[in-house]
C-alpha cells in the first residue's frame, strides 16, 4: 500500500436487583455485579479525549451507510463519536436536509467526511455552524453557485455512459460491472454484496448548485484514488489542489472506504486532531 501526503449485557441488571445474597459467594457475586455495572457505565460515559470528538459520515452514489461500516469500526475504536447519514440520492437539496439533520442531532465539534457524490453534500451542508472542517474521499467538490455538472464540465470531464431509467434513476447494480468501476481491489464475493446494497442516485442530483461552498471558510482534506475507475485521479487532484485542501494520496479503487479502512481512519484521525488546533 502506496500513501503519500502533500499539502495543496445482562450483569449491571443483576447487581440492581435487590435479591437476599446470602454467604460469602453471594456477596462476591454482588460484588463483581455491581463492578461490571460501573465499569461498563463508566466506559459507555467516558468523554472523546479529542478536540474534534464527532465525525459525521456521508455516503455517496451507488452506496449507502454501511458502506463505512470497517471505517466506524476503527474509528470508534479510537474513541470518536461517529454517524453515518443516509442519502435518499434523489437531489442534492434532499441528502444535504439529511446530513443537517443528523448534523442537529450532534454536540460539540464535527468533522463532516464525504465520499464521492457526497463531495458536493458536505460542500452544502458543511456551512452548518458546528462543523469545523471537511475531508473528501475522491469527491466531487464544486465551487459556490456550481454544480456537480457544471464542475466536471469545466474540468473537461463529462460525465458519460450514466443512462437514468423511466424512473431517472442511475443503477449500477451488476456485481462485475460495480467491481470494475467501483471497487476493482476487493474480492469478487465483496463487490457482489456491494452491488446488492447499492442504491441508485437521480440524475437531477447533478444539477443542483451549491449555494456557498463551505471549503472557502472551513478547513479542507482530499484522499486522491490512484487506481479509480469512477473519477479519474488527475480530476480527483485537480479538484483538491482548486479547494486548497491537504491531499493524500492512495493507490487504491474508488471505494477506499472499503478496500483500505485502516487508511481512511487514519487519514479521518489526522484531520480531526488538525481541525481542532
Amino acid at each position: 500500500m502506496k500513501i503519500s501526503r502533500h499539502r495543496s449485557t445482562g450483569f449491571p441488571q443483576i447487581a440492581a436487583i435487590a435479591m437476599p445474597w446470602s454467604g460469602i459467594t453471594g456477596r462476591i457475586l454482588a460484588s463483581l455485579g455491581l463492578a461490571f455495572s460501573l465499569s461498563t457505565s463508566e466506559a459507555k460515559a467516558a468523554p472523546s479525549q479529542h478536540a474534534i470528538g464527532t465525525i459525521v459520515l456521508v455516503h455517496g452514489a451507488f452506496a449507502d451507510g454501511s458502506s463505512w461500516a470497517p471505517v466506524i469500526s476503527r474509528l470508534q475504536a479510537r474513541g470518536y463519536r461517529v454517524a453515518a447519514v443516509q442519502n435518499p440520492l434523489t437531489s442534492l437539496a434532499d441528502d444535504v436536509a439529511a446530513t443537517n439533520r443528523v448534523l442537529r442531532r450532534q454536540t460539540g465539534d464535527v468533522l463532516l467526511v464525504g465520499h464521492s457524490w457526497a463531495g458536493a453534500v458536505i460542500t452544502e451542508a458543511g456551512n452548518a455552524a458546528n462543523v469545523k472542517g471537511l475531508v473528501y474521499l475522491s469527491a466531487l467538490v464544486p465551487d459556490s453557485g456550481e454544480s456537480v455538472s457544471d464542475l466536471l464540465n469545466r474540468l473537461n470531464a463529462p460525465m458519460a455512459g450514466l443512462t437514468p431509467d423511466a424512473d431517472g434513476l442511475i443503477w449500477l447494480d451488476d456485481a462485475k460491472a460495480y467491481r470494475h468501476v467501483m471497487a476493482a481491489d476487493v474480492s469478487e464475493d465483496k463487490a457482489a454484496e456491494l452491488a446488492a446494497l447499492q442504491q441508485p442516485i437521480a440524475v437531477a442530483t447533478f444539477a443542483g448548485k451549491i449555494s456557498h461552498a463551505a471549503w472557502h471558510n472551513k478547513p479542507s482534506w482530499y484522499l486522491q484514488t490512484e487506481n479509480d475507475n469512477a473519477l479519474a485521479p488527475q480530476v480527483q487532484l485537480a479538484i483538491a489542489r482548486q479547494i486548497g485542501a491537504s491531499v493524500t494520496s492512495l493507490f487504491a479503487s474508488h471505494m477506499s472506504l472499503i478496500s483500505h479502512p485502516d487508511a481512511v481512519a487514519d487519514l479521518i484521525d489526522q484531520a480531526a486532531r488538525e481541525a481542532g488546533q
